[in-house]
């Protein structure tokens, strides 16, 4: 199988970027605004959105974890967030898309897409933050050079668990959907990568997805993208190992 892939999308958060060690004071930025300052009520609109309140880690295809800003402003404002849907969405993308300076990579980026690159692949991220925020992570981890494509969810391909966005990242890659690998942190990137006849779904344990969550839904499941490579070239079994 993986002798066909010819092109790989990665997923951001999670993937790309540590999550937890990433994202932790960027949630609590954003629902302390949401919230206008209000302690008790950021707690409870962090709880609701899948953060767990003694930790701070975030539940797996949770709001926090999977869901666009837009979403997430929605919910909160019906849990009690003194804003209206406009402005609200528009201060969490600019809060999230600022927190590239809190991003934690899982391994180093720059090297890692050169090499991937090296091998002929086309290379794209698709995520559900802004396409902003992709941009700025990949100019700030060096490795917008090396990018085809990017999504967000604002990019008019649609949101996962749809297709769209693999089938956008394969068009302009002149490709066939079953020739892309999908590489990504949660059950939603896996559905995306069902959904669009993706050739590969590998998972990561880098974000807020579990193995025994994600080992039924990919292909392989590995501890982060630092195996990758060896996964490509059949160096490694379909657990990680």
């Amino acid at each position: 199988m993986t002798r066909d892939i010819s092109a790989i999308l990665f997923d951001k958060d999670g993937t790309l970027i540590d999550y937890h060690l990433s994202w932790r004071p960027i949630n609590d930025r954003a629902a302390l605004h949401a919230a206008r300052g209000d302690e008790r009520l950021a707690a409870r609109l962090l709880q609701l959105a899948g953060a767990d309140p003694a930790t701070g880690r975030v539940a797996a295809d949770s709001l926090l974890a999977a869901a666009t800003p837009r979403d997430i402003a929605a919910a909160w404002i019906a849990a009690g967030s003194p804003f209206t849907l406009g402005p609200l969405a528009g201060d969490l993308d600019r809060i999230f898309c600022a927190g590239v300076e809190d991003a934690v990579p899982v391994t180093d980026l720059a090297e890692l897409f050169a090499r991937l690159k090296g091998r002929g692949l086309a290379l794209g991220i698709a995520s559900s933050d802004s396409a902003a925020a992709i941009a700025a992570t990949a100019r700030r981890f060096e490795i917008d050079r090396h990018l085809d494509f990017i999504a967000g969810y604002d990019s008019r391909h649609g949101t996962k668990p749809d297709p769209g966005m693999l089938l956008a990242f394969a068009r302009q890659s002149g490709l066939p959907a079953s020739t892309v690998a999908v590489v990504g942190d949660n059950l939603h990137d896996m559905r995306m990568a069902s959904a669009g006849g993706a050739g590969l779904k590998v998972a990561v344990l880098t974000g807020t997805g579990t193995r025994e969550m994600l080992e039924g839904a990919a292909d392989v499941c590995l501890e982060s993208i630092a195996g990758l490579e060896a996964a490509l070239s059949g160096r490694i079994d379909p657990h990680g190992r």
